[in-house]
């Protein structure tokens, strides 16, 4: 990757992203894309960026020519519960957003890194230690464009020779920013709540057992991946990737060893305890490992102390 445009850099991995890359790759060589929600300002004050929708193409085109792009990480998405109030639009953001920036690169024959997720699965998908390959049948609209989404990378590869690639992550957990709408946000909330009421409510139930990542392994992931040496690459559309496997009681137990008086209750939101249910509790991770060296940093016992450490003074 040489000049990269990030689409959706106002999210919650963009808004992480962006500073990282730059931090890699120079801040002139690291464009940053955004349409409604306003960049963080040390990312307005860092580097070029653009107000751009992603679903117009032409306007993706511009701004693509302007800075030479030669690869595109696109992280516009509509999340998983989210989405189930508005099908066609997540439909439409989700998949428009990544056709058009798979057509620009075919034009200047560049890359694509768009995430796929453990939405992608289904409840008809083994659901320990879920294989690479395996079979796909979500029941949700996220899941059903992520999986589309996985197979036009492959597509756009086999056929254009578009450098598409990918990852299905896991929730992923931040100290800097919220996270949108998906299923899997609890285990963010459950620590602002840890520091500032000591207590939370979680919408999924106990034994609810999900993947998850810590944001530095996610960021980190996204970059090895793109630097891999393709010829090592036997899958491109999307790799299993995560870092550790819990429910809402091992953080909560975590969690109690820094906040003692801690207190965990439920309200169970059916809607996003269906969507949970029907998830992977962990996943294969051996062909990210063998075809890219993928190993993450951080487990639930290392995330929890640098999740409450960096909260507990952001949130004096």
């Amino acid at each position: 990757m040489k000049n990269i445009l990030v689409l959706g850099a106002a999210g919650q991995i963009g808004s992480e992203l962006v500073p990282f890359l730059r931090n890699i790759y120079g801040n002139q060589a690291v464009i940053a894309a955004y349409r409604s929600t306003p960049l963080p300002l040390d990312i307005m004050e860092g580097g070029p960026c653009e107000n751009m929708d992603a679903l117009e193409a032409n306007r993706m085109h511009e701004v693509v020519m302007k800075y030479k792009i030669d690869s595109i990480i696109n992280l516009v998405a509509v999340l998983s519960a989210k989405g189930e109030g508005n099908p066609p639009l997540a439909w439409k953001i989700n998949m428009d957003s990544h056709i058009n920036a798979l057509e620009v690169m075919r034009e200047v024959k560049g890359a694509v890194f768009t995430p796929s997720s453990i939405g992608a699965f289904g409840p008809s998908t083994p659901m320990d230690n879920t294989p690479q390959d395996t079979l796909m049948r979500p029941t949700t609209v996220y899941g059903i464009s992520k999986v589309a989404a996985e197979l036009l990378g492959d597509y756009y590869y086999l056929k254009f020779g578009v450098d598409a690639r990918g990852l299905r992550y896991p929730g992923i957990i931040s100290n800097v920013t919220l996270p949108g709408g998906g299923t899997t946000d609890y285990a963010v909330e459950i620590y602002y709540e840890a520091i500032k009421n000591k207590s939370y409510t979680c919408n999924l139930s106990a034994g609810t057992f999900l993947d998850m990542m810590y944001m530095p392994d996610a960021l980190r992931a996204c970059v090895e991946i793109m630097e891999a040496d393709p010829s090592k690459l036997v899958h491109r559309n999307c790799f299993n990737v995560s870092a550790m496997s819990f429910d809402p009681e091992m953080i909560s137990a975590e969690i109690k060893k820094h906040v003692p008086d801690f207190r965990l209750e439920y309200k169970v939101d059916p809607i996003k305890q269906a969507i949970a249910n029907s998830w992977p509790n962990s996943m294969d991770q051996s062909a990210a490992k063998q075809e890219w060296g993928w190993k993450p940093e951080y487990d639930l016992k290392s995330m929890t102390e640098d999740m409450l450490k960096v909260l507990a003074k952001k949130l004096k």
